[in-house]
């Protein structure tokens, strides 16, 4: 069985603005959270299966996007995987706050960014 999507995330310049343009349009529970200085978790009210999301501000030059993130058992593995198959990586792996485990992030040949959850 291959791996799931687990997360989406849009990262924008004007994070507050694009945070209602999609609460509004798909009738989304955007959550903002200061101390993750604007982050805001998405539920989608699609039910426990769905796919969860987030919607950002942008840290650095060309993150802005959008993102899909892969649920993957060996984050490090994965990673050197994807390096050698003509991918780069972006991010290295890091932990996330709280309890939300791991992430990396690299850009596939064409500079497509991709993330793997762990």
């Amino acid at each position: 069985m291959g791996q799931p999507v687990a997360f989406f995330e849009v990262i924008s310049t004007d994070q507050e603005r694009v945070q209602k343009i999609y609460a509004d349009l798909f009738d989304w529970q955007v959550t903002p959270d200061p101390a993750m200085g604007g982050y805001a978790l998405v539920d989608t009210g699609a039910g426990g299966a769905a796919i969860i999301g987030g919607i950002g501000p942008s840290i650095a030059l060309g993150d802005t996007g959008v993102k899909i993130y892969m649920r993957v058992d060996d984050l490090d593995g994965y990673l050197e995987r994807a390096e050698a198959l003509g991918g780069k990586k972006v991010v290295p792996p890091t932990d996330l706050p709280g309890d939300h485990s791991r992430y990396a992030i690299f850009a596939d040949p064409d500079g497509n960014l991709v993330g793997l959850w762990a």
